[in-house]
């Protein structure tokens, strides 16, 4: 018997679990990458523009990725990582014959 309390719902989170989930890190860096280039975009001279078609392209980007960004990280607190508690049965050690 352990001292730990499981939650009512038979579900427990490790930290590393909740931690290296990948939505979140995907999310965190879509973000990161997109605020760099909506910043970026805000800075592009004329010239920069007109290679690209006068399309500021850093910035549209630059906002796509921050949405998309935002988006897994909505997904990543909206339906959060679930894991099964383990079996209590699970406990007995293989038979070493």
């Amino acid at each position: 018997m352990s001292d730990k309390t499981n939650p009512p719902n038979g579900e427990t989170k490790s930290a590393a679990a909740r931690l290296f989930d990948i939505r979140v890190l995907i999310g965190a860096l879509f973000t990161l990458y997109g605020i760099m280039l909506v910043v970026a975009g805000f800075f592009t001279s004329d010239a920069q523009r007109k290679k690209a078609s006068d399309i500021n392209i850093n910035l549209w980007l630059g906002i796509g990725m921050l949405v998309l960004g935002l988006l897994f990280l909505l997904w990543w607190r909206v339906n959060p990582l679930k894991l099964a508690a383990p079996d209590e049965d699970d406990d007995t050690e293989p038979s070493h014959d």
